[in-house]
């Protein structure tokens, strides 16, 4: 049974599952999921936790071997194990398999035993892992958790949410706020959110008190600023690019990416020009059913001539970035932002790259 985060609460009030699979990198949801998880466990009664990691030199067979064993200390018992990576390789295989199997033959046989809690969890499964038969088969018996980033149009019904059971009072014009300084970071976000427990209680939180206290943390990835292109928010794109130069992050590493959104979007326009219908564009890239809107956004107000214009400025910063250090390629992507939807408009000033 697959589920998502914000069903979980409702799914371990349906009754026992003896095996959890907690999977994704968005790390706020990941760590609330485990102890969620775990505390409505031990409400059950079960007070033993057995942890163990994945490490090259695991034995797998410890785990049939654990949910085979009597306890010494407690009649229910958490085992806990981490897979520090989603190739478990050819003994996990097999053992996970056979664990999966003996879990569904005592699940089938009637008077199962709800006395052992398997929770596995890791980083984001790829989809040859989510389709190994030992996964598939655990994920039958018990519930498969795939935690993915909370997208910004879901943030404030989120935080509000987490302020409502924290008791904490906090406006509009302060969830907005929260919102724009902790984009992309949620786990700081949530600390914020502790602390302002802490020092405010239930009582109404002004703007100007959150701002003398909040330190500003958002975190983004260059696919969010993909994204953000994609909607048309140059804006956002620019603040994004700055937020990630201030971190260090590597220009070679959004050269790539937008390199290659922008070959896309070309040969999409090129297709759509020739006739092609969207439908049939979207299955050839595998654009997903939530990020179709963006495409859509992208192709019906991005203009042939402005993405050519932004194919040779990609070429000019590629080239730059690895033959000098007199330009800020952060500011020229910048520029690159703007070219691919206001490309007769920048192609009046020159720039110079190379």
């Amino acid at each position: 049974m697959k589920i998502y985060h914000n069903q979980l609460d409702s799914t371990l009030r349906q009754g026992f599952k003896p095996v959890w699979l907690v999977f994704g990198d968005e790390p706020w949801q990941k760590d609330n999921s485990l102890a969620v998880i775990k505390n409505h466990a031990k409400s059950q009664g079960f007070s033993e936790i057995i942890r163990f990691s994945s490490d090259t030199s695991f034995d797998w067979q410890q785990l049939l071997d654990e949910y085979q064993s009597l306890s010494l200390f407690a009649s229910q018992r958490i085992i806990e194990v981490e897979l520090t990576t989603v190739k478990v390789g050819d003994a996990g295989n097999k053992a996970l398999l056979a664990l999966a199997e003996r879990l569904t033959q005592d699940a089938n046989s009637g008077h199962a035993p709800q006395d052992v809690i398997f929770i596995f969890h890791g980083a984001k499964l790829d989809a040859a892992s989510a389709n190994r038969k030992w996964f598939k088969s655990l994920s039958q018996i018990g519930c498969y958790l795939p935690l993915y980033d909370i997208e910004l149009k879901v943030m404030p019904q989120w935080l509000n949410n987490q302020a409502r059971q924290l008791q904490l009072n906090i406006s509009p014009e302060l969830n907005a706020l929260l919102i724009e300084l902790f984009e992309g970071n949620l786990l700081a976000l949530a600390q914020e959110l502790d602390k302002l427990v802490l020092l405010f209680g239930s009582q109404a939180i002004s703007i100007e008190q959150a701002e003398q206290l909040i330190i500003k943390q958002a975190k983004f990835n260059p696919f969010q600023v993909i994204d953000a292109l994609l909607r048309g928010d140059c804006a956002k794109c620019i603040t994004m690019l700055d937020q990630l130069q201030q971190e260090g992050m590597a220009p070679a590493q959004l050269i790539w990416v937008f390199h290659k959104e922008i070959n896309q979007l070309y040969t999409m326009l090129n297709q759509l020009a020739q006739g092609e219908s969207i439908a049939n564009i979207y299955k050839q890239y595998r654009i997903w059913d939530k990020r179709k809107p963006l495409y859509q956004h992208a192709l019906t107000h991005i203009k042939l001539d402005n993405v050519k214009r932004a194919m040779m400025r990609i070429a000019d910063i590629d080239l730059l970035s690895k033959t000098s250090s007199e330009f800020n390629i952060f500011i020229l992507l910048a520029d690159l932002c703007i070219t691919l939807y206001h490309g007769e408009k920048t192609a009046a000033f020159s720039l110079n790259y190379g």
